[in-house]
This record gives structure tokens, C-alpha cells and sequence, in this order.
């Protein structure tokens, strides 16, 4: 599926565009602001046990804040066979042979159940103790719907339009170097380069980031300096999901968990922490008979994320995951504490409840 998250487009998707545009009459409009959310606040959620502090960027036009990660409660024993990776070396590993669950098709009923005595993580099982133990690896923990012919695409066209959905999420949140804070072009050449707005956004957040344009509402990023990340493996889960959206676009709409294990970055550092960042992103694959863009990009209708245990009141651009010692230190967040695996709650229940809140506890990580 997909062409390993590659941002060139192939000859059949700038086919299906030329034939598109071939029947069209008149200039396509650009997306302008309609697809950008103006972020209100950047907010601090739930982070780890002993009250640690969680990082939370505004989302983008509709609402204020975002929470948590979960999993989809036991929906019974499957053996998955993870599929080769599209992001190399974001596949395979995990902790002691735990049974994947199957993958996410729609939103759980409840929170995963909490292990009766967890243990805590190590460099050889970065995720024992968590649900994400059983999560999947990389993009195979992000479940695609079927597809079926859409607004102005085919049923064909629909499907490559999934694969390359994906494909953004495994440039922006997965591509290892991405996490150790490189520029995500390749997640970057996706966006639409007609949506001004968005890339004003993208100009001004990685070298001036701040409350309304930080980039981690897009990207997942740590300092190398301070932090790295242990293995090679970040467990997800999640689902998408797509409509018929505005002028016959294909709106394609992303929620998925990413769990992220790392250790101090000094030479020898074996304690392991856990930044758990949950992303909700909707993009809109324009007709481009009636939108200005180009063949195999799309436009941003919305962005919004909450991060556990990626750092609070501080805005850099990188998630800053604090340790057991740090943890100590700043002491627990005012905010309601918050499950942070927990994916029975859409993000906008999530952020209803969080509305006020600044950072907050999370029950594990």
C-alpha cells in the first residue's frame, strides 16, 4: 500500500488530477484560511503519576485544548503480522512477545485496564507495564477503513488518498530523523503549498516557535541534546476516517496515539520515560478543478494535540519529557488527572473537560 511515504506523487495520481482538471471551467479558489485553524492557547494536560507535567499546544481554529492517548480495550486475541514498515526501522520489536491487539476501527468503550502491579520500563522493554505493550508498531497500529468513491474521487483514487494520509503521519510523527529534531520536509511537501496560511505557519514555527505556531501541533520532535529515544520502535494506535467535505473534497480526518519511550541523553543513562502524544489532524484532498493546489497534496482543515509528559509551560519546538528526579522537583500539575491511554473519549469530550485546566496529572504512562 502506499508508496513508502514518499511526497512525490505517481503517474496515476497526477492522471486522475489531470482528467479532473481537465474538466473544469473557470480558475480553482485557494483554501486560504479555510483550512487553518488560528490556535487560541497552548495548554499543559496530564502527565505521569507522580504529577508530572504535560505539554498541550492549542488546537487549530475549532476549540482550546487536547488530552490524552488511549488504546482500544481488549477486542479479543489476534495474532498481527506487522507488515514491513513505510518509515524504515519504525517496525517490529515491542516488549516480550505480548499479543498485538487488532487494529482500531472505531472509537472504544472504555479505557484499557490498569495492570494490577505495573512494572516500570527498561531499556530492553521500553513499554512493559503499559498498554502500549500491546499496541502495534509504527503505522500498523494506524487502521484504514475501506475504501469507496467519494465526493470527486473513485473508489481507486479514495484509496491511494488513505495510503498517502498515512503516509503524513509516518513523515511527521514517526520518521526517526523527525524525533531527533530535523526539519519534516518530507511531511512538509504534503501540505498543500497554496494554503498560505498554513505555510506562514510552517515559516515562523521551527525557528520562532511560540503558544500559536509551534510545530509539535504537527510534529513530533526531542532534543538530542537532552534526550533520546530507546530502540527503534514507537507504538501507535488509531483510526481514520473520511467524508465528503467542502466543494467535493475528500476530508480525510486522523486520530491516533503515539507512545514514545527515551532516556537522558549522557552516555550510560538507563532510565526509561514515556512521552505519550495523541494527534487529531483533517485534511482535505481538494478537487482541483474547484481549489488551487497540487497533485498528491492536500490542505489543512484542522490540527490539534495533546502531549503527556512532553513538557509544560515551556514552548521550544520539542517535547521535554521529564525523569523521576525532575518529576520530583516541579511536583504535580493543578489540572484534572487523566487517563492518558484512554481513547473512549473523542477529543472534543476531551476538550470540553480540559478547557480550563492548565497542566494536569496523568493516572500511568
Amino acid at each position: 500500500m502506499g508508496n513508502g511515504g514518499s511526497s512525490i506523487p505517481d503517474e496515476e495520481w497526477e492522471r486522475f488530477l489531470r482528467e479532473a482538471e481537465a474538466g473544469s471551467r473557470g480558475a480553482p479558489e485557494e483554501p486560504s484560511a479555510r483550512a487553518r485553524m488560528v490556535a487560541r492557547r497552548l495548554r499543559e494536560e496530564p502527565a505521569p503519576p507522580a504529577g508530572w507535567r504535560t505539554h498541550q499546544p492549542a488546537r487549530r481554529r475549532r476549540g482550546k485544548g487536547w488530552y490524552a492517548v488511549g488504546l482500544l480495550v481488549a477486542v479479543g486475541l489476534l495474532v498481527v503480522a506487522l507488515a514491513p514498515g513505510r518509515v524504515v526501522g519504525w517496525f517490529g520489536g515491542g516488549d516480550g512477545g505480548s499479543t498485538p491487539l487488532a487494529t482500531e476501527s472505531e472509537r472504544p468503550d472504555e479505557p484499557p485496564a490498569t495492570e494490577a502491579a505495573a512494572q516500570p520500563p527498561t531499556v530492553d522493554q521500553p513499554f512493559r507495564g503499559s498498554p502500549a505493550a500491546r499496541w502495534a508498531d509504527g503505522t500498523a497500529g494506524i487502521g484504514l477503513p475501506a475504501a469507496r468513491a467519494t465526493g470527486w474521487m473513485s473508489k481507486k483514487q479514495v484509496a491511494q488518498t488513505l495510503d498517502r494520509a498515512r503516509d503524513f503521519l509516518a513523515a511527521s510523527s514517526l520518521d526517526a530523523a523527525v524525533l531527533r529534531g530535523e526539519r519534516p520536509s518530507r511531511a512538509i511537501a504534503l501540505i498543500n503549498p497554496h494554503q498560505k496560511d498554513v505555510q506562514d505557519f510552517l515559516a515562523t514555527a521551527f525557528p520562532a516557535p511560540s503558544r500559536e505556531n509551534d510545530p509539535l501541533l504537527l510534529f513530533s520532535r526531542f532534543e538530542t541534546a537532552r534526550v533520546r529515544i530507546v530502540g527503534d520502535v514507537v507504538k501507535t494506535r488509531g483510526r481514520v476516517t473520511y467524508r465528503e467535505g467542502e466543494r467535493g473534497a475528500v476530508e480525510v480526518t486522523t486520530d491516533v496515539t503515539y507512545v514514545y519511550p527515551v532516556v537522558r541523553a549522557a552516555a550510560g543513562s538507563d532510565e526509561v520515560a514515556r512521552t505519550i502524544v495523541r494527534r487529531e489532524v483533517v485534511m482535505s484532498w481538494d478537487d482541483p478543478a474547484k481549489v488551487i493546489t497540487e497533485p498528491g497534496t492536500f490542505s489543512l482543515v484542522s490540527y490539534k494535540m495533546h502531549a503527556t509528559n512532553g513538557g509544560c509551560d515551556t514552548v521550544t519546538g520539542y517535547f521535554r519529557p521529564e525523569f523521576t528526579g525532575e518529576r520530583a522537583t516541579t511536583g504535580p500539575g493543578g489540572g484534572p488527572e487523566v487517563d492518558p491511554y484512554d481513547r473512549s473519549k473523542s477529543m472534543d469530550e476531551r476538550v470540553r473537560e480540559a478547557d480550563d485546566a492548565e497542566c494536569g496529572t496523568a493516572t500511568r504512562t
